[in-house]
């Protein structure tokens, strides 16, 4: 009997260990502000971007409004654009399973199918989407996180025209 409630009390220790260390993957709920001078490259294009970001351990909904600066649009007309890797702007639902979502994409000439998958952990978020375009396969990702400062920093990377890879931190600041 005693080594039956030992045994017992080792296993208690025991999952109160894991449950401890578990950490728990944040969240990214609220209206967040583009901080232009935080990010990098510093933001040139964008007078303004707000997200609203809405999550449940299932998915995550990010709207997103940008607007940018006159010179940066010289055709004229104010907002829209690609304002970062999730499209232009709008309304994109993510689910949080790592599982891959096949969707189309409206381009000018004609749609493109795309699969996007997205995986949350206590590190982030990570966003890819993969495509097949005239310049053949092509992959991009997004990684969320927050940061001790209570920002958000999203680093987008995808390949640019010379077999290279671009990339960009862009920082938010939660609205109050």
């Amino acid at each position: 009997m005693k080594r039956n409630v030992l045994l017992a009390a080792a296993m208690v220790l025991f999952a109160l260990a894991i449950s401890a260390s578990a950490q728990k993957a944040p969240n990214f709920s609220g209206t967040w502000v583009l901080d232009a001078a935080k990010s990098k490259p510093a933001e040139t294009t964008i007078e303004s971007q707000t997200l609203t970001v809405t999550q449940t351990p299932a998915e995550l909904k990010v709207e997103r409004a940008t607007t940018r600066k006159a010179s940066a649009n010289p055709g004229g007309g104010g907002g829209g654009g690609r304002g970062g890797m999730g499209g232009g702007d709008g309304a994109t639902t993510y689910t949080l399973d790592g599982k891959a979502v096949k969707s189309e994409m409206q381009m000018g000439g004609g749609s493109m199918q795309m699969t996007t998958t997205a995986k949350i952990d206590d590190k982030g978020l990570k966003i890819t989407r993969s495509m097949e375009t005239q310049m053949g396969a092509r992959e991009t990702t997004e990684k969320w996180w927050l940061n001790a400062d209570g920002t958000l920093s999203i680093e987008s990377s995808r390949p640019n025209r010379d077999g290279g890879t671009d990339s960009t931190t862009r920082t938010y600041t939660k609205k109050s």
